[in-house]
């Protein structure tokens, strides 16, 4: 039989080239299986980026009221702006970072255009207890917030207002809810089509937050406005337009020279919400 130094050299450098292909390609297997895995089960840590405040942060924004929205495990922080005779609500759900004290800046636009404002941080943000844990869990919890208030705005106008990330969220309830207008700024298409492009090498089945918003968006019956910068390289454009075509009732606002963080501040933007919200 045949050793190794018996062999000619030729031979010993294919097996030895062999035996190092084999061993990087398990390598590279279980490099590949150890960064899915991660990315499976530290999906909340790449996803949310919260700012804890202390629980007896002062807010200090005049005539906004501080609640509490009760859920399972955990207490949400909330603000509650109240008009003495508004014409509605806006339910607004933020985006992935930072907690109400950063996210609650346009108090005196509402106060304007005569909308009350109600606005929650999620779980581990600002004031919140508790921790994000699932998709189902963000949605139940949203459920819950508006479920505190919705008495108080029978008769009146309903719009329900996602930013960023809240995007998926306000899709989905308002699929269930049919308010006067859906408002989505800056919106994905899904964010299973956001992981699809930052990680393309990454099967479907590892994110466990896909919140599709182009399944949701068909069965909104109402309008729907979406506000998205021509800048936005977040977030690109090209997901508006996408969400768009979903919903046959969908107006898109191109905000220009707008990106993603700061498409609040345009007038373009606050002119053309003030003119929709004035319209229902």
């Amino acid at each position: 039989m045949a050793t190794s130094d018996s062999l000619p050299p030729r031979s010993r450098a294919a097996r030895w080239l062999k035996r190092a292909l084999i061993a990087l390609v398990s390598g590279a297997c279980v490099g590949y299986a150890l960064v899915a895995a991660a990315v499976y089960f530290r999906q909340e840590t790449l996803i949310f980026k919260p700012s804890p405040l202390p629980a007896d942060h002062q807010f200090g924004i005049a005539g906004v009221d501080e609640v509490t929205v009760p859920v399972v495990g955990a207490k949400l922080s909330a603000l509650h702006l109240k008009l003495p005779d508004p014409r509605g609500v806006v339910f607004f759900l933020h985006g992935n970072a930072g907690n109400l004290q950063t996210w609650m800046t346009n108090v005196d636009f509402y106060r304007r255009v005569n909308y009350d404002l109600f606005m929650l941080d999620y779980r581990g943000f600002g004031k919140s207890t508790g921790r994000i844990e699932s998709e189902a869990q963000l949605h139940d919890d949203v459920r819950a917030a508006w479920k505190q208030i919705s008495a108080r705005y029978a008769g009146k106008k309903v719009v329900v207002y996602g930013r960023s990330l809240g995007t998926g969220l306000a899709t989905r309830l308002a699929s269930e809810l049919q308010p006067d207008l859906t408002v989505l700024v800056s919106p994905y298409f899904s964010l299973q089509s956001m992981a699809d492009e930052i990680y393309p090498w990454l099967p479907g089945f590892i994110n466990r937050y896909p919140m599709t918003s182009n399944q949701w968006m068909a069965a909104i019956k109402k309008p729907v406005v979406i506000a998205h910068g021509d800048r936005d390289t977040l977030i690109p454009l090209a997901h508006g337009e996408r969400l768009r075509q979903v919903q046959s009732a969908t107006e898109l606002l191109v905000i220009s020279g707008a990106g993603h963080n700061d498409i609040h501040k345009f007038p373009a933007y606050l002119d053309g919400l003030a003119e929709r919200l004035q319209k229902l």
